[in-house]
């Protein structure tokens, strides 16, 4: 007889994990103890060594579907004797290392009882076992144990605790386990009047729907604002309320039929669509479908996503119709999650509020997936994903906070070898949005038990991100370039350290000389990068004002490339613009005032296509970007021609010679459509020859594609077709190729430069 003591890591507490192992112990003969540790499941397992041996066989070869085993760990110990296997109580001491899940997608057994008439959890939206329901949005701490949970003021009724107490039930240790005579309830309250109307909550939730009022829908991880989706007036009263003028909205449907009448498929994305995950996929819109125009008024992509809780499912059959179902919030504040705050809050926008007395412990927004060159992408990373970690190539000396950036804020914390992002927060452009990364920040770092020793920062010290890591005093600063960090996350995440040719496109983020970059070529490795291309500069008269009044850098664009005689008369897109304000650009330029000068690559999809498709202005961020990727369509052209400038260090992609071209084509009446193809085809090809070119000059490279132009899905599959037969081509999936993803690279930089100079403990 011998023992073994098994140390098991990864998302493996909430998950039926240590059932599962009481079961395969009793297949396989072995006698000993399970237990939720802090570091994920400890297992002491006795018996003769050939049955040990099929025990961590099949232990590591098999594991619940919504369990990920990321290092399991054996050492040798003495037995002890026992005849029988059990499941222990949790233990709370030691370091801690976060297991808890994601909140998980309804299980079908789950959703099959809620719609089953003879099941004690008919219509019951609260229902859940060990394969689904919430977990991250619902834990104050770890272990993952019910009284570490907000459902700690549930006290089970007998027959849901003899569910939770039988190790051969599903919801064995299910932590939220509950139902009607003892869980969570569901509450109507319509706005503007006193108490709930008299009907049944679910039902006259839905019939306000259907009469095409807005519904603010408490969720897992927030509230949503519901509205039906094939109806144009709510979708314009939701838009005027929630002051959002053309940004799409996400649309939730019932079920995969459903989906496939409002969209175009492949099985790749119909299995992203259909994953534990549910995040929204972005999916190109079936011509003349049902859904209201004013869903996605300037693109053909449709963000749709699958319920994911029974109360959707439940509120989605008794509606009959999509939803549109998007964060409860006003412009570029934070998703409300609690019910007086929703009150509060969504007095304005909301006719009627759908609540429920389960409280949210961490607000957690949807996630946003695209399958993009044949692989998933996620372009947001939150509900579903986080807080699952990524384990690190090594680990790191002290333990990180990294901050992220200012759009699109997500924050890294990571200590020894793993890393854990935080829920997606937004635009840290508010006061809201700053306290509720403050409010997470604070949150992930009581429940990981880490302190962190280094806080990583963005270079800009106008970011609030780095305002706030700067104003912290109980941790060292690393101030991290933006691009660096961008084409780290992707090492990071790949599990590698370096050196790599780091491909960066963006719209902007500050380099180390003070300029705007975004167009970026970099020899990387995690602790040290070196610019060696980048893309020629233009100007952004009026700084941020240039993002959204697109048609200023389009006259840059071409004060440049017609040595400060733009041909504006020529061109549409000016014809709208008063003469005023075009007399003023040019001064701003010509003066070098206010128009500083930006290397980023976003910034040329905003030029290009604002003067072809004559759109002078911006409603959201990437909006013409969006539209310029789409407008390609079925057009492939000749490339437009570009120059390398050789002679500069960095060497420079020159794009004077495509805009003579594009402004020819646009003065002779070429569809835009054939324009964004030629304009994609040379920065196709402009990267391509220019990675062979930095290539010739070193041993063979892994290529990194990071940066937020690589959402777009045409260039990034012209530039890894071409680059993929030649070099090994790395690029993201599971953290995001923006701003989203940065944190982890700047952790990643944060620990290599304290290496570097000898300051690690």
């Amino acid at each position: 007889m011998a023992g073994r003591r098994i140390e098991v890591r990864g998302t493996v507490q909430g998950v039926g994990y240590r059932p599962w192992v009481y079961r395969l112990a009793r297949r396989t003969g072995v006698a000993g103890r399970v237990r939720n540790a802090p570091s994920g499941v400890l297992i002491e397992a006795f018996g003769t060594e050939t049955d040990l041996n099929e025990f961590l066989m099949r232990l590591q070869e098999d594991a619940p579907a919504s369990a990920r085993v990321v290092d399991v760990r054996v050492t040798p110990i003495p037995d002890e004797g026992m005849t029988e296997f059990g499941i222990e109580s949790s233990d709370s001491a030691g370091s801690k290392a976060l297991s808890i899940p994601p909140d998980l997608a309804t299980c079908p057994a789950c959703e099959s009882e809620v719609f089953d008439p003879n099941d004690r959890r008919y219509r019951y939206a609260f229902t859940n076992c060990t394969a689904c329901g919430p977990r991250f949005t619902i834990a104050m701490g770890i272990p993952y144990d019910r009284a570490a949970t907000t459902m700690a003021r549930f006290e089970m009724c007998p027959a849901c605790r003899r569910e939770y107490d039988d190790v051969e039930n599903r919801r064995f240790h299910a932590q939220p386990n509950a139902c009607p005579a003892c869980g969570p309830t569901l509450r109507l309250e319509m706005l503007g009047s006193d108490g709930a109307p008299d009907t049944d909550s679910l039902d006259g939730a839905a019939a306000l729907l259907r009469r095409g009022a807005i519904v603010a829908v408490k969720g897992l991880g927030g509230f949503h604002l519901a509205c039906d989706a094939t109806s144009p007036d709510a979708i314009r009263l939701l838009r005027e309320r929630k002051q959002r003028d053309e940004k799409p909205f996400a649309v939730m449907v019932a079920d995969l039929d459903a989906a496939q009448v409002l969209a175009e498929m492949t099985a790749d994305e119909e299995a992203l669509l259909d994953s534990p995950e549910r995040p929204i996929v972005l999916l190109r819109g079936r011509p003349n479908g049902p859904i209201a125009a004013e869903v996605s008024p300037d693109t053909p992509l449709l963000g749709l996503f699958l319920p994911y809780t029974p109360l959707h499912h439940l509120l989605l059959r008794a509606v009959g119709r999509p939803l549109v179902m998007t964060s409860a919030n006003v412009a570029d504040e934070p998703i409300c999650k609690d019910n007086d705050e929703a009150r509060r809050r969504l007095a304005t926008i909301a006719d009627g509020l759908l609540l429920h007395d389960r409280d949210i412990a961490m607000r957690c927004d949807d996630s946003v997936a695209r399958i993009m060159a044949g692989a998933p992408v996620l372009i947001r990373r939150s509900r579903g994903f986080v807080p699952r970690p990524f384990m690190l190539r090594q680990p790191l000396c002290r333990p990180v906070l990294a901050c992220g950036a200012h759009l699109k804020n997500t924050f890294c914390l990571a200590a020894g070898d793993t890393a854990y992002f935080g829920p997606h927060i937004g635009d840290l452009e508010t006061v809201g949005a700053l306290a509720f990364f403050e409010e997470a920040v604070e949150r992930m770092q009581t429940i990981l038990s880490i302190e962190p020793e280094v806080i990583a920062h963005d270079l800009h010290p106008g970011y609030l991100s780095t305002r706030y890591a700067l104003a912290r005093q109980d941790a060292e600063h690393v101030a991290v370039q933006h691009h660096h960090a961008h084409v780290a996350s992707v090492l990071a995440e790949h599990g590698r350290m370096g050196p790599a040719l780091g491909v960066a496109f963006d719209g902007t983020g500050m380099g180390d000389d003070g300029t705007s970059w975004g167009g970026e070529f970099l020899l990387c490795s995690a602790g040290n990068f070196e610019r060696l291309a980048t893309f020629r500069p233009i100007a952004l008269p009026g700084g941020n004002v240039a993002m959204r009044e697109v048609w200023r850098v389009s006259y840059a664009l071409l004060h440049d490339a017609f040595d400060g005689d733009p041909p504006i008369d020529r061109l549409g897109l000016f014809g709208a613009i008063p003469e005023a304000s075009v007399r003023v650009v040019a001064q701003m330029i010509a003066r070098d005032l206010n128009a500083p000068k930006a290397h980023g690559v976003g910034r040329y999809f905003d030029a290009f296509g604002a003067l072809a498709l004559g759109r002078p202005r911006s409603s959201y961020e990437g909006q013409i970007a969006i539209a310029w990727d789409f407008a390609a369509d079925g057009y492939d052209d000749e490339p437009y021609p570009f120059e390398i400038d050789r002679s500069r260090e960095p060497m420079q992609i020159d794009l004077r010679p495509a805009t003579r071209a594009a402004v020819d084509d646009i003065v002779r009446g070429a569809p835009p459509g054939r324009i964004s193809a030629r304009f994609h085809g040379a920065l196709a090809r402009a990267t391509v020859t220019v990675v062979r070119a930095l290539m010739e000059r070193r041993e063979p490279l892994p290529v990194v594609l990071t940066g937020g132009v690589f959402h777009n899905a045409r260039l990034t599959a012209e530039i890894q077709e071409n680059l993929s037969n030649e070099y090994e081509v790395l690029r993201h999936r599971d953290v995001p190729p923006g701003d989203g993803g940065i944190a982890l690279g700047q952790a990643l930089i944060a620990d290599a430069f304290l290496g570097d100079k000898g300051r690690c403990a």
